[in-house]
């Protein structure tokens, strides 16, 4: 592997987006806004939270500054919320101080998530999942099963590829349900939307509900 391929600091392997933007995820932190932080819980992560969805203990994988974490955390869940971006996960960090919520943040490689050598009864993938390309899937999945706990669930909201004004890495529900084959059950695969700081309006996306065998 070249070091091009690779995070200087850290000797992290750069993901798929990374090499092809230029830039690393954190750099999406450092100069203000990232495209997707609104700087509020997304309305599905909301609405799931409301109905009961989130249970046990809640790991949101690629939690980025921390919205989606900070409210499941509000409702008195622990959680613990992951990302390579540390810049991220200083303003989450500094968003739990302010708000009173208690949660943790970690630095976490999304591709090595048997790293954390915990498990979880509920995780959580907001965006993360469409940032990887068909190479990386496969071992991110495989890492999504080392921490789910068996019969526990995975909640994926992702950009689809339906709607004239899809979002970057659109994911096609044949994409989706290919991922998730051996030592999974898809439940749903329901139409939604991710909101970001140039959709107001949302654009379309996948939410899954994926169980744990």
């Amino acid at each position: 592997m070249s070091e091009q391929s690779k995070d200087p600091l850290t000797g992290r392997r750069l993901t798929s987006h990374e090499r092809r933007s230029g830039e690393l995820w954190d750099a999406s932190y450092t100069d203000g806004p990232a495209p997707w932080d609104t700087g509020q819980p997304q309305p599905a992560i909301v609405r799931l939270a409301a109905e009961g969805g989130f249970t046990g203990t809640v790991l949101d994988a690629g939690c980025g500054s921390g919205d989606n974490a900070l409210h499941i955390a509000s409702l008195g869940l622990p959680v613990l919320g992951v990302d390579v971006a540390e810049t991220a996960l200083e303003i989450a960090r500094a968003k739990a101080s302010e708000r009173g919520i208690k949660a943790e943040f970690a630095v976490a490689d999304g591709l090595r998530l048997e790293a954390l050598g915990r498990e979880f009864e509920t995780v959580l993938d907001c965006g993360l999942f469409h940032a990887f390309d068909d190479e990386e899937r496969p071992e991110y999945v495989a890492g999504l099963a080392s921490v789910t706990a068996h019969g526990g669930t995975v909640y994926l909201l992702c950009f689809s590829d339906e709607g004239p004004e899809p979002g970057p890495h659109p994911v096609s529900r044949e994409e989706l349900t290919a991922a998730f084959t051996s030592g999974w059950d898809i439940t749903a695969i329901e139409s939604d939307t991710v909101q970001t700081r140039y959709q107001p309006d949302g654009a379309p996306a996948w939410l899954a509900t994926i169980k744990r065998a």
